[in-house]
């Protein structure tokens, strides 16, 4: 008799491998350290173990970990066929997802929805940045998953945070804690319970809970930057710059993250403290780039790691760079990759040369379509933040207090209500929107200087 993964699907591997292969589909769907460590296990024990080699390869795209990714793809393809049909249905899954297809993955869930690595890869999440077009088509496939989960902890996390995007806040907020009551470390579930906090304002409780949870309950999961995160946004929402510098400090630093986290937490973070008024020697992001390397900014493995990218270089002040990742998306087979972080790349250039107005009219141009790279709304708002800068900087204050009102009425913040503030100062001045090249220009600024010279924003 075949060994069985946690959620009694069959593997066709000896005991051993099927032990260290649970052990990292726990650690995936826990967020907790350690599953790529034991996905490699599971093929050292058992070198013919197709699935394992699909899970490493899969998590090493999407989640940047050091993955011998094309090894693991031929051996995945060789060893498939020794797999049960539902092992090969997955294999091929993960496959076709490596070349940009995400299709495979969502067939796959149509027969077999109880395979939880791969609903894990479908939908955006913390882990994954998700295969799907559109937010209805994730939610509907996490919906439909319903009856082979029953009431699993991992999965009632997961649809805490499918409802927070429905903005049912309050069945969201339930669900997480439920789950959290089963399984106090779920990460997935303290996930969809932060952004609870995040878009209903509620940033003081929200930030006690975080920094309870990331020091108590959730301290052995891996993505504990995003975590952090997700606490300085808050603190950035109250206006708190000496509290978004120590949690930099403490936890934010580009040594601190894992993978991509550098670029996706660390990155966007610096880059929206830059822009925040008040804001002062906010560190550059030269040990991002160190840390992520020159080929994730300009050839990023996925659309939502693109969107990260493209700001990146556009604070490193790097126009070359940014020609680079327009080109290669503008070719790619994924079409968000050409239609999405093609046309991005191209609006921020247009910024690094001086040009704001075309640079944000550029950036409204995508307005309806940046969701399609993943994430969630509040990473995507990191678009949204630069655009806002490029319409203070070029003089567009009216279309720029849309945008703000707009937030303000989301959510409160105070650091929205002073960009406001300042906007309608801007508007009764306005000698003060005009020429001047954006600071991104000079490699001595540090990125406060470079995004605040450039936007108006200080």
């Amino acid at each position: 008799m075949l060994p069985r993964d946690r959620y009694g699907l069959a593997v066709t591997t000896a005991p051993e491998a099927a032990a260290a292969y649970d052990r990292g589909l726990g650690g995936v769907l826990s967020l907790r350290t350690g599953s790529a460590e034991a996905f490699a296990a599971s093929i050292v024990l058992d070198p013919t173990f197709a699935l394992g080699h699909a899970a490493l390869a899969l998590v090493g795209h999407d989640l940047c970990i050091q993955v011998d990714i094309a090894a693991r793809v031929r051996d995945a393809e060789r060893w498939a066929h020794r797999g049960t049909p539902r092992e090969q249905s997955h294999v091929a899954a993960v496959l076709a997802h490596l070349r940009g297809d995400g299709r495979s993955i969502v067939r796959h869930l149509e027969q077999y929805p109880v395979d939880a690595l791969l609903l894990s890869a479908a939908v955006p999440t913390i882990a994954f940045a998700g295969v799907t077009e559109v937010p209805e088509q994730a939610w509907a496939i996490v919906e439909a998953a319903a009856p082979a989960y029953g009431d699993d902890w991992w999965y009632a996390g997961l649809l805490a945070f499918v409802r927070q995007e429905q903005r049912r806040f309050d069945e969201a907020y339930d669900l997480s804690c439920a789950s959290l009551a089963a399984q106090p470390d779920a990460g997935h579930s303290a996930h969809a319970r932060a952004h609870v906090h995040y878009e209903t304002g509620d940033h003081g409780a929200g930030l006690a809970w975080m920094d309870a949870w990331v020091t108590g309950d959730g301290a052995r999961i891996e993505s504990l930057t995003h975590f952090s995160w997700h606490a300085a946004l808050h603190e950035l929402s109250l206006g708190d710059l000496d509290a978004v510098r120590r949690r930099y400090e403490g936890q934010l630093r580009p040594e601190h993250a894992t993978g991509c986290r550098s670029l996706v937490d660390t990155g966007s973070l610096l880059v929206r403290w830059a822009l925040s008024p008040g804001a002062g020697a906010v560190p550059g992001l030269d040990g991002v780039a160190t840390a992520v390397g020159p080929d994730v900014l300009v050839r990023p493995a996925t659309p939502f790691l693109g969107m990260h990218a493209a700001v990146a270089l556009l604070a490193l002040g790097d126009g070359t760079g940014l020609a680079s990742l327009a080109g290669w998306t503008a070719s790619h087979a994924n079409p968000t990759h050409r239609e999405v972080v093609a046309p991005l790349a191209r609006a921020l250039a247009l910024l690094h040369a001086g040009q704001h107005s075309a640079g944000a009219t550029a950036l409204a141009a995508l307005e309806g379509s940046i969701w399609r790279v993943g994430g969630s709304d509040a990473q995507r708002e990191l678009v949204e933040e630069v655009r806002i800068a490029a319409l203070l900087r070029s003089g567009r204050w009216d279309e720029a207090r849309v945008l703000l009102d707009a937030r303000l009425d989301r959510r409160p913040s105070a650091r929205d209500a002073a960009w406001r503030t300042s906007c309608c100062a801007g508007s009764a001045d306005t000698s003060t929107s005009g020429s001047d090249e954006l600071a991104v220009l000079d490699p001595d600024l540090d990125l406060g200087q470079r995004l605040r010279g450039g936007a108006g924003l200080g």
